[in-house]
């Protein structure tokens, strides 16, 4: 079964840690049940997620995401095919926006809509070296 990767950013709507907290434990459930893999960067600004696995899976991932209402002005950025997971391990890493990742003012100023793939994949591929192991299931 081909595998893809898709990336996509929106802006949360009433974010908080409980929100966050709740976003998460719905990802990594949903995504360990359809082996789906990947991360997102969470800010009370903007979410910015991969993820990664069978097409048709990660299709109907990113259709619930565009009718959550957890999510607002949802922007796909990548939409490509992979031979290799990024994430392996994780049903949905997470990271508070380090520094690495645009700033407030940049998102402000359009920097999601100027963005290139290369820029996208390189905030995660930053992520991904980090060298976290992933938590056990179960």
């Amino acid at each position: 079964m081909p595998l893809v990767q898709l990336v996509y950013a929106s802006r949360p709507f009433g974010f908080d840690q409980a929100i966050l907290s709740n976003l998460l434990l719905d990802s990594r459930r949903a995504n360990a049940r359809d082996d789906i893999t990947g991360a997102l960067i969470a800010r009370h600004d903007l979410y910015l997620q991969l993820l990664e696995g069978p097409e048709k899976k990660v299709e109907d991932v990113y259709a619930r995401i565009l009718n959550d209402d957890r999510h607002v002005e949802v922007t796909k950025l990548v939409d490509r095919p992979i031979q290799h997971r990024l994430f392996p391990g994780w049903a949905m890493r997470d990271d508070p926006a380090d520094s690495w990742v645009w700033s407030i003012e940049e998102v402000r100023d359009g920097a999601i809509e100027r963005s290139t793939q290369d820029e996208v994949l390189g905030f995660f591929t930053r992520l991904a070296e980090k060298g976290v192991v992933p938590p056990r299931e179960g």
